[in-house]
């Protein structure tokens, strides 16, 4: 992680922002001649994607930018790109910036890579010249040897990552703004790039990154960003915007399902955590034994059906799971509601907080429910080690 400069002066300005979309209920061409005129503003939504949203970025801050699915995240980072225009607000930028968005988005699908090469460069500023001088390299680091002369449309994910992620970081960028493309690439290839990205921190360059991986975010970021439903909702260090974030997903309320995840079949209603002694448990220490008790209501008799569980760090890692299927055990069928026991140890666990999911599905029939962060419980101690999982660690 970089060292916080809020000393060094602001790379992107942004006042205000909002950015609306308009979202159409006629489909298709024929609809849309039909309410044409006043009756067609029946058939548009207009929906938000980024509200009020106002931030600096110093020169030398790698800025992390989090939140569920639709929050407003991606649409933030186009907008700092020059990607899209916002609707309000306006955003200022000093330096050149590489963006790594939307897999293949810059790429021309009829253009060999080298080809595409070029064209990005271009694009970003650069002279044929420059990309000549820089060819050599952007080719090594994407690994895509002889498929450089291929046309990029018969490229796998992975290879289109590869050259653009290799493109945006030779194209000597000020700013460099990734969008989760990262997770696209093998873990080798992650390894390089998260090299790079750490040479650029020392170099003091600007990097704002969106990702769902919560603990590569705390490792790389100095600052992070949570937006939900297109609002900047924290900003701060990497801990306590996770934590923030984590809030977020249970909405506050732990111990209640999603309404997206109700079946009609059968409902996790509830986890709770018990000592040995079936009393109520908050807080262990590592290898202790903890019973979970599930309760699963049953809203129509299912025949053959399986339960899990998984338990994650606060960081959203998953620290220990498994199920029936796994434990090669064949449950009653469902006549009634009931409670399910689950007992494991923690040994191997890491001291903090953890939290507990469960999951019911059907075998005989498709039907399933899932209770995320249905209980929480921490571990006493001092932890010895980085992640979830400890053990006996030695140097000498």
């Amino acid at each position: 992680m970089s060292g916080s400069n809020t000393s060094a002066p602001e790379v992107i300005r942004v006042k205000r922002v909002s950015k609306r979309f308009t979202i159409r209920k006629d489909s298709s061409l024929k609809e849309r001649v039909v309410t044409l005129g006043r009756a067609g503003r029946r058939h548009r939504q207009d929906f938000w994607g980024l509200s009020d949203v106002s931030l600096g970025i110093n020169a030398g801050m790698t800025i992390g930018l989090i939140g569920h699915n639709g929050s407003g995240k991606s649409t933030l980072l186009k907008v700092l790109g020059g990607i899209i225009q916002p609707t309000e607000g306006t955003v200022e930028q000093r330096g050149r910036v590489a963006a790594l968005l939307e897999l293949g988005a810059g790429f021309h699908p009829d253009l060999t890579g080298r080809e595409n090469v070029f064209l990005n460069g271009s694009v970003l500023g650069l002279s044929n010249e420059e990309i000549e001088e820089q060819f050599a390299a952007i080719h090594e680091f994407s690994g895509v040897g002889e498929f450089i002369n291929t046309q990029v449309k018969f490229y796998s994910s992975g290879m289109y990552v590869r050259l653009a992620f290799a493109i945006a970081v030779h194209t000597d960028p000020d700013i460099l703004l990734v969008d989760e493309v990262l997770a696209v690439g093998d873990e080798q290839f992650q390894e390089k790039c998260l090299a790079k990205i750490r040479d650029f921190q020392a170099e003091g360059r600007t990097i704002i990154i969106v990702s769902h991986a919560l603990d590569q975010i705390s490792s790389l970021c100095d600052r992070v960003i949570v937006m939900d439903k297109g609002k900047l909702v924290y900003d701060g260090i990497p801990v306590t915007a996770i934590e923030r974030f984590r809030e977020l997903l249970v909405e506050n309320a732990v111990g209640q399902a999603r309404p997206d995840q109700v079946s009609r079949a059968l409902e996790i209603r509830s986890i709770e955590i018990l000592d040995r002694n079936g009393a109520p448990l908050e807080k262990v220490r590592a290898g202790d034994e903890i019973t979970l008790q599930v309760d699963v209501e049953m809203l129509r008799p299912i025949e053959r059906w399986a339960i899990g569980f998984s338990v994650d760090s606060a960081l959203g890692q998953i620290a220990l799971a498994s199920n029936t299927d796994l434990l090669d055990i064949t449950l009653e069928p469902l006549r009634a509601s009931r409670t399910v026991t689950i007992t494991f140890t923690t040994d191997g666990l890491n001291p903090g907080r953890y939290s507990v999911n469960a999951n019911a599905s059907g075998i005989s029939e498709p039907t399933s429910h899932g209770l995320m962060n249905g209980a929480e419980f921490e571990i006493l101690g001092q932890a010895r080690s980085v992640g979830p999982v400890a053990t006996s660690v030695r140097i000498t």
